[in-house]
């Protein structure tokens, strides 16, 4: 699969207008819930933490579980229905709540551990690619 494929969307997550991390989705891993997703960019939002591996931020975005996982590795980028999350794995982790897989962070992860509660997140296409 070559990297224009359509089955990846590039994006970007902004945190606080400083850093960027270059996240990719795929809509492979959930079809509708990457649909929305794309059809809501850009989205954005305040920080929250679930633990000491997930930093999230809330969406209006209303999709179900597909092909709910609750383990996730380090870069690992997944919806959580419940309260509409999109949630960014700094850290390998098994989570209590399923969630869908949507994509992966495919560079700078390490500049999520610079995300405090309440720095703002946005998160829009890459217009590089």
């Amino acid at each position: 699969m070559n990297e224009n494929s359509v089955s990846r969307e590039n994006l970007v997550l902004q945190i606080d207008s400083q850093k960027i991390i270059k996240c990719e989705l795929k809509r492979h891993l959930s079809p509708k819930t990457v649909g929305k997703i794309m059809r809501s960019l850009p989205i954005q939002g305040n920080a929250h933490f679930l633990g000491k591996s997930i930093v999230y931020f809330e969406t209006s975005i209303d999709s179900g579980i597909e092909r709910s996982k609750k383990e996730f590795k380090k870069g690992d980028i997944a919806f959580l229905p419940i309260g509409k999350l999109i949630c960014f794995f700094h850290s390998d982790v098994k989570v209590g709540k399923e969630m869908t897989s949507i994509g992966r962070m495919i560079d700078n992860v390490d500049d999520l551990s610079t995300v405090t509660s309440g720095s703002e997140l946005k998160f829009y296409c890459d217009a590089g690619t």
